[in-house]
């Protein structure tokens, strides 16, 4: 995810998005675990204590995952610890920080806020031989090429935005004869890739829908607060037929707020992929979702960590996270 996400964000399903999300529901336990450097012990003998730091719990797709993530470490021998930093970067870098000095993290796959912020971080992971899996690539946290001990899971951002805005734009060409007025919501500043990736879903929309227009942008944070300032920018611009609507949270902020408008539902599209989204996409609520594939990528990260663990010291590897476009027709 991310960040966005992915963020953002994101892992390869075994198979369809519908399948693999609904089976990351079904794994785990719905509690998150205690914080690593609380008072809860990480666990004695040899077993392994593995942190998951995803961006945060009150994402559906981040729940979600983190139950995959236990569900999955879980089998394979460790102790899983869920944090959440809840979208605050600093926290996010405090309690790992915490955890990997204190003894009590083994291993460490972090799906960071901002990767900048988590520069200091990863020199701390190297030295006290706690390996790591992060989102991104090691230029995003001032690092020159791979490095000991560290491997960095990728989305391949800009095409990721090229196929949100391409459907946006088939859509916008199939129901309004290429002519729309567009909202656009935007991620939070520091998101990883998003210049990229919004770049991309602006350039491929004005050349799939050139006659589209963008008429008001809004920054995502959570649903409510989607749907909220969705409603008012319809307040102004009541003609809207079409919103990219960046994640999950976007996505279903904007059929509330169209919903609540009385409207009908406009083209919209996004990048995400809870069992919410693509059951939107069922039923017409949603064009197409870029569904970023939750449960192969968690297997491929946490097995990468295992083989870490192993040689510390070993060079890690740049990961990227599949993708898939799903939309009703198939």
């Amino acid at each position: 995810m991310t960040s966005r996400s992915i963020t953002q964000g994101k892992a390869a399903l075994a198979a369809l998005a519908v399948g693999s999300l609904a089976l990351l529901a079904a794994c785990g336990s719905s509690d998150p675990q205690p914080a690593a450097g609380s008072d809860s012990d990480s666990g004695s003998g040899d077993t392994k204590t593995l942190v998951f730091s995803p961006l945060a719990l009150k994402i559906p797709a981040m729940q979600q995952l983190s139950e995959g993530v236990k569900h999955y470490a879980e089998e394979q021998g460790y102790e899983v610890v869920i944090q959440d930093p809840n979208l605050d970067p600093q926290k996010q870098v405090t309690d790992l920080q915490t955890a990997i000095e204190s003894g009590k993290a083994d291993a460490v796959w972090a799906i960071m806020v901002a990767p900048e912020a988590a520069a200091s971080l990863l020199p701390i992971a190297q030295e006290k031989g706690v390996p790591m899996v992060v989102n991104g690539t090691p230029e995003a946290y001032g690092m020159d090429g791979m490095q000991p001990g560290i491997s960095f899971a990728t989305i391949d951002y800009e095409a990721q935005g090229v196929a949100a805005g391409t459907e946006l734009g088939n859509c916008i060409n199939e129901r309004y004869d290429g002519q729309a007025k567009v909202l656009f919501a935007e991620s939070t500043p520091g998101t990883a890739g998003k210049e990229q990736y919004e770049g991309a879903v602006k350039e491929t929309l004005a050349a799939t829908a050139p006659d589209a227009e963008i008429v008001s942008t809004i920054t995502v944070t959570d649903r409510q607060a989607a749907q909220t300032d969705i409603g008012n920018a319809l307040q102004g611009n009541p003609d809207i037929t079409a919103v990219f609507a960046q994640n999950d949270e976007g996505a279903l902020g904007a059929v509330g707020a169209f919903k609540a408008a009385g409207k009908d539902i406009p083209c919209i599209t996004e990048t995400g992929g809870n069992e919410e989204t693509l059951a939107a996409v069922e039923s017409g609520d949603l064009y197409a979702v870029v569904a970023l594939q939750f449960a192969a990528d968690m297997t491929q990260n946490v097995d990468k960590l295992t083989e870490m663990l192993e040689d510390p010291e070993a060079e890690g590897v740049q990961l990227v996270t599949p993708q898939e476009v799903v939309k009703a027709d198939g």
